[in-house]
């Protein structure tokens, strides 16, 4: 099996498990993995959701060009293979809990693109980084390129699509395209889902909304903040703080 989710709660790994292929996307994983994802978010014990490979050493190569050399001539192919790339990302983007890209290895192309769609990324000293569409002659989804953007700035993001030139992690950090460089992810994963997962979510959610465009309060946005005061997790958050102790949120 190419792609497994594996839960240790209240984390959940969604595991690339294609190593003789350095984890390349076929169509099957592109179109298996918003069911995997799903099934994560669906499951009230899960808080966080980690995206990595099953084997160490790796994350994602990009796309099967395998594949993509067979299917290049097939135009219903190529539509629905752009379709199930658009739907994975959108689907990680906004999933109802925080994503981390673990990355230890390379991350190239449209893996990248699957890094880019997680809410955070957590990546080894030996990661390596790069999205090579000019070295192919094809053109980066715009959805895609718009995660990057966000990222790195338009500047930097010209000049990762424009030389295709890989990068290490320590430069990767310095221009935001990572988080942060460790070993492993567990210990941010862990310090998330301490967290009320009803003010992580709707974080995700307003920070989406603001890379999208909006800026300003709106009836949604000072609903939220009202009912937040009326609802358990705020309770205990401050009978923890006034008690002096860890919250136990539920």
């Amino acid at each position: 099996m190419t792609l497994s989710l594996d839960r240790h709660y209240p984390i959940a790994r969604l595991l690339i498990d294609r190593p003789d292929k350095r984890n390349a996307f076929n169509q099957a994983m592109w179109e298996r993995l918003p069911a995997l994802l799903a099934e994560a978010v669906d499951d009230a014990a899960v808080r966080v959701i980690i995206l990595q490979s099953a084997a160490p050493g790796l994350f994602c190569a990009g796309a099967d060009i395998g594949e993509m050399l067979e299917k290049a001539q097939d135009a219903a192919w190529r539509a629905a293979n752009q379709a199930a790339i658009e739907r994975a990302q959108h689907d990680l983007t906004r999933a109802d809990r925080p994503v981390i890209a673990f990355i230890d290895g390379d991350c190239i192309g449209g893996g990248c693109g699957l890094a880019l769609a997680c809410d955070l990324r957590v990546a080894t000293p030996r990661a390596r980084f790069g999205i090579t569409p000019a070295r192919l002659g094809i053109v980066y989804p715009l959805h895609d390129t718009k995660l990057l953007v966000d990222l790195v700035g338009p500047a930097q993001a010209k000049r990762i699509l424009f030389t295709g030139q890989l990068i290490d992690a320590e430069e990767a950090l310095r221009i935001g395209l990572i988080d942060m460089i460790a070993e492993e992810p567990d210990m941010l994963a862990a310090s998330i889902a301490d967290g009320s997962a009803h003010s992580v979510r709707e974080s995700k959610k307003a920070i989406r909304r603001i890379l999208e465009g909006q800026m300003d309060e709106d009836a949604h946005s000072r609903a939220l903040f009202a009912e937040a005061f009326t609802l358990p997790d705020f309770r205990e958050g401050v009978s923890a703080f006034v008690e002096k102790r860890k919250p136990k949120f539920p």
